[in-house]
């Protein structure tokens, strides 16, 4: 009877623990969040990193997944998984997806959380990036870092040309004379890279510099058939015919980046971001100016905004992390990771001391005459026909200005099309 009794407590003390213990873990389970993250560039992952760290501080509950797909394919997944009903929480928005990411739904109208924080103020960022991500009079992605465009050179090929390194003062004739002198076939150096598979960084400030334009202001005509835009795509090709620039067939096998960092181009527009990246490569070989202008200066700028998923599960923990990764402590460590201008402007300044060899001031003081990166409802449907008929035209395929006309007429039907809704 002892023995009996005994095996019924024993039963009853099994039966407790085992109930405590699924208890417990349904209890951590329902307690447990996981963002998930989804962006495309590496090189800013410390910079992400410590914001997030500073993050799980707070919410110590939170687990963050971070995941980095290369351009190419980001766009596609992205909107694959968040059309199916899922993807990320947490997201990199850019100007061109933003028409169509809002319009359909895929991410959240981020004004009802800002009216409840009063620590997130729109007035304390670039007036230029808000307005980027601002859809129907509301943010739909906050501000991260904002980016103008400059020249770089390789200091070490203009030493050893005997060229006098670039200027505020450089224009169009001064890449040209320059260009000449630093190339050297026998070693495969050219002066100047032109990569026509760059639009933001290369043939959209060329367009502007000559007095052209990519779309107009009401967004209602396309300027790639304009004067200055067709004078534009003829330096292009001027500097691919004497040498000075590489071939398009040479940039579709090797693009211009990587031509410049194996030391092989002595000159190179490129985006601020690039800055970090290409210091780490050519160190104090490294020296960067404002871009040179055609007949007026002109920079393309753009930035990078955080968006949040429309059916995130986790809405509040997603606005914390995006605070964490954009509001004024998250901007400070962009800014000082060196990777590019924090979107807040009392923060920008210390942007400039991140890599003190380098003349950040010229991407900043490209701000005064920057060109807003040019966007419109499809943006991404009209930049396929660009990207298409441009890689023709410099391929051969056909005459640079009948291509230019191609584009402007497409162009011109898509936009028709989206003001006729």
């Amino acid at each position: 009877m002892k023995k009996m009794r005994f095996l019924v407590h024993l039963l009853l003390i099994i039966v407790v623990v085992a109930m405590s213990a699924c208890s417990n873990t349904q209890s951590s389970g329902k307690e447990k969040k996981t963002i998930e993250v989804a962006l495309w560039d590496k090189n800013v992952s410390p910079a992400v990193d410590k914001s997030i760290e500073a993050f799980k501080k707070q919410h110590p509950d939170v687990k963050v997944n971070v995941t980095y797909t290369p351009w190419e394919d980001y766009w596609t997944k992205l909107k694959t998984s968040i059309g199916g009903g899922k993807g990320p929480d947490v997201f990199w928005m850019n100007g061109p997806n933003f028409y169509q990411y809002t319009s359909s739904g895929f991410i959240k109208d981020l004004e009802p959380f800002i009216k409840n924080d009063s620590e997130y103020k729109k007035d304390n960022y670039f007036p230029a990036v808000v307005d980027l991500y601002t859809y129907q009079d509301k943010l739909y992605a906050a501000p991260y870092f904002i980016d103008s465009v400059g020249l770089y050179y390789n200091k070490k090929l203009f030493d050893d040309a005997g060229v006098p390194y670039p200027d505020e003062n450089w224009t169009w004739d001064d890449i040209e004379k320059a260009g000449k002198k630093l190339t050297n076939k026998a070693k495969g150096i050219y002066g100047y890279s032109a990569d026509i598979k760059q639009s933001q960084s290369v043939y959209y400030d060329l367009m502007h510099q000559a007095g052209g334009y990519i779309i107009s202001k009401d967004k209602k005509k396309s300027g790639f058939d304009s004067p200055g835009s067709k004078q534009a795509f003829h330096f292009i090709k001027k500097l691919i015919d004497e040498g000075i620039s590489p071939s398009a067939k040479t940039v579709m096998e090797t693009e211009g980046k990587q031509l410049f960092l194996s030391g092989k181009v002595a000159m190179i527009p490129a985006i601020s971001v690039s800055a970090g990246e290409f210091k780490g490569v050519l160190g104090d070989k490294l020296g960067v100016a404002p871009l040179p202008k055609g007949k007026q200066k002109a920079s393309i700028v753009h930035g990078i905004g955080w968006a949040m998923n429309a059916k995130t599960q986790n809405d509040k923990a997603s606005w914390d992390l995006i605070k964490a990764l954009s509001g004024e402590e998250g901007e400070k460590v962009i800014a000082e990771s060196g990777f590019s201008i924090p979107a807040e402007k009392s923060i920008s300044d210390l942007w400039l001391k991140s890599i003190p060899s380098l003349n950040l001031k010229v991407f900043l003081d490209a701000q005064e005459y920057g060109v807003p990166y040019p966007i419109s409802k499809n943006t991404a449907e009209w930049q396929d026909v660009e990207l298409k008929e441009i890689q023709g035209a410099f391929l051969g395929q056909k005459p640079i200005d009948e291509a230019l006309d191609t584009i402007a007429k497409k162009m011109n039907g898509i936009l028709a099309k989206e003001n006729s809704k």
